[in-house]
């Protein structure tokens, strides 16, 4: 992805996940403890379900997943003009939005109308939202999605992370799955535990399918 610095972490992301705001909001919580560096890139819930003929995959997710993809063109145009701070305070504007104040049927209802308002409340210019439409910008989607399965596999969601990308010990994880943000110490903990995980050669899975409804404060 053009523009992309070497960080602490990197995070692959779809602004429509609820599990991957609730995780992007503990990353956030120990980068601001330990000072951490934090890429944000794309990942695309559209792409990775392109094939899927569940019955479960109805036309709502459909448009779940097809409003999420046009707020990643937003965000690779972002990336490419503005930088990846730009990026983060787009995502954090749209998930406030969208999970934390529970207006994704307002999403749904019009991408335009939605994200122009997101991109003001982040600081950017709300006309940049003819971008969320551009096609071309696709192409980009598709490698940063292909990317990061190539790190964990493609039986995965979202998030993805990387812990030190571009390290000897370079590790990639789908999640962690968490149904509510940890805070201070509690985060920490569990950052140390995911990141040894992530990093030890060897260890593939940890799983459990129990969870509960997600919590967004």
């Amino acid at each position: 992805m053009t523009g992309t610095n070497a960080a602490d972490l990197e995070f692959f992301f779809d602004p429509v996940c609820p599990w991957a705001w609730i995780t992007s909001r503990w990353v956030k919580e120990v980068q601001a403890l330990r000072h951490y560096s934090v890429t944000w890139r794309p990942i695309s819930l559209k792409l990775l379900n392109a094939n899927n003929t569940a019955d479960w995959y109805n036309d709502q997710y459909k448009r779940w997943h097809a409003m999420g993809h046009e707020a990643l063109r937003l965000a690779v145009h972002l990336e490419a003009t503005a930088g990846n701070q730009a990026v983060d305070a787009f995502y954090t504007a749209c998930g406030i939005e969208c999970h934390a104040n529970r207006r994704r049927d307002d999403f749904a209802a019009s991408t335009e109308v939605f994200m122009s308002e997101v991109l003001t409340n982040a600081g950017l210019d709300p006309l940049l939202v003819r971008y969320a439409f551009d096609e071309s910008l696709d192409t980009v989607i598709a490698a940063e999605t292909e990317l990061a399965l190539s790190r964990t596999g493609r039986d995965v969601g979202t998030p993805i992370i990387t812990f030190k990308p571009g390290a000897d010990n370079e590790g990639s994880f789908f999640g962690p799955v968490i149904a509510r943000i940890p805070r201070g110490d509690e985060a920490l903990r569990l950052w140390d535990a995911v990141e040894t995980l992530a990093t030890t050669p060897g260890v593939a899975e940890l799983k459990r399918t129990l969870r509960s409804k997600p919590v967004f404060d």
